[in-house]
């Protein structure tokens, strides 16, 4: 297995200096590029256009470019962010949200798990995103999406936030997987991201929602940056291993600015 991991997570630091670096996957008509924004925040480009997933003012945007499309996969602020909407939508650009998140952002169009269009001239295809084991944050059945999109005839999956329920071990022809990892109470560490990932078996996995309290921090950094109680170095460490050998190419690029030193 070729696993691309960026030398900063076997340091001490929580974080990776490599965020907002662009990746690129090939396809039909030109390559793919994914740009990690922040947490959950990416830009995916193909052909001119140009998507955001759940963009987040939090994040830097000042090299992000106009959005033809913008996808939203739950309702709280680093998920659903209307300044970063605002900021990044072209005119009449459709806005896909779940129907909770619409509630809070009504000039949008609301798309249920299971769902299939075709939106700004891309096809969609909306994933259900929940949990299955209690705990809090909980997420229930029917409040947040995940979305497959399809760009040059290249399948991507962003996963949103959730656990791996059977609509995403159904999955078939997925490139590209964005999976969320080191969810509490023990939903979604590295053994089971990579069990997940094995059941639908996508060419290229990207993490992201991997270090909470380094995003709340980014909220108020004026008290001190939190330790690293998720250990984000040894858990990407933990899933590469889980997925050695199965062909899987896993692509650390970092999701986090660097704590300040």
């Amino acid at each position: 297995m070729r696993i691309l991991l960026s030398s900063v997570i076997f340091s001490l630091s929580a974080s990776s200096t490599l965020a907002q670096v662009p990746s690129t996957v090939a396809a039909e008509g030109g390559d793919i590029v994914i740009t990690p924004i922040l947490h959950s925040s990416a830009q995916v480009e193909h052909a001119g256009r140009v998507i955001h997933i759940d963009p987040w003012s939090v994040g830097d945007l000042s090299q992000a470019k106009l959005a033809d499309l913008i996808l939203v996969t739950d309702d709280p602020g680093h998920h659903l962010d209307p300044d970063a909407i605002a900021q990044l939508r072209k005119p009449g650009a459709p806005v896909l949200v779940t129907a909770k998140a619409h509630a809070r952002f009504p000039d949008s169009t609301v798309v249920s798990n299971g769902q299939r269009g075709v939106f700004a001239g891309i096809s969609v295809e909306v994933v259900p995103a929940y949990d299955m084991t209690p705990g809090e944050p909980y997420h229930p059945e029917g409040e947040a999406n995940g979305y497959v999109i399809t760009l040059g005839g290249t399948r991507l999956f962003f996963a949103g936030v959730g656990q791996c329920v059977p609509e995403i071990r159904a999955l078939q022809d997925i490139d590209v997987a964005v999976m969320p990892m080191n969810l509490p109470v023990d939903r979604m560490r590295p053994i089971p991201v990579a069990e997940c990932l094995k059941t639908f078996n996508p060419k290229i996995v990207y993490l992201n929602h991997y270090d909470n309290p380094h995003s709340r921090w980014l909220t108020d950094s004026s008290v001190n940056p939190p330790p690293d109680v998720e250990f984000t170095a040894a858990s990407i460490r933990a899933l590469a291993e889980a997925l050695d050998g199965t062909g899987i190419e896993l692509r650390d690029v970092g999701w986090y600015p660097p704590y300040p030193r």
